[in-house]
């Protein structure tokens, strides 16, 4: 049914269309136009050339690049939010393991220790965030 209205449309309708505007057959026939045969071409060109252009938005737009979500510019979504700044204090003494990686990006599932969850938020958000790796000095 789609494509029966369209094909009727291409096959039909727009050589009518065309058919019926004021065109010059010749090039010194457009040099002779008058201002007012101009806008009145131009005002029955108007939907033509308004299809044309929403074709092509739309045969183009899957390529554009994709906006970032204006939520995506914040860092801490859920941590503690009912306080005005988050500090986590942690003594070096007590690190049980050689190495410990804390997170920066807000979105570990384990806070303050880092689960990798930057790594998704980088890949969503271009952004370049790490965890902060402290080492224990092995005397």
């Amino acid at each position: 049914m789609v494509l029966e209205s369209i094909s009727r449309i291409i096959k039909v309708q727009l050589p009518a269309y065309l058919k019926r505007l004021p065109l010059p057959e010749t090039i010194g026939g457009f040099a002779r136009l008058t201002v007012c045969l101009c806008v009145s071409i131009g005002y029955r060109l108007l939907p033509l050339l308004g299809i044309l252009a929403l074709l092509g938005y739309l045969t183009i737009r899957p390529f554009l690049p994709k906006k970032k979500k204006q939520r995506d510019s914040l860092i801490n979504l859920k941590i503690q939010k009912e306080n005005p700044k988050v500090v986590n204090e942690i003594d070096i003494e007590d690190l049980n393991s050689a190495n410990v990686c804390y997170c920066r990006c807000w979105r570990s599932k384990t806070f303050p220790v880092c689960d990798k969850s930057h790594l998704k938020h980088n890949e969503l958000t271009g952004d370049n965030v790490g965890p902060l790796i402290l080492k224990k000095k092995i005397l």
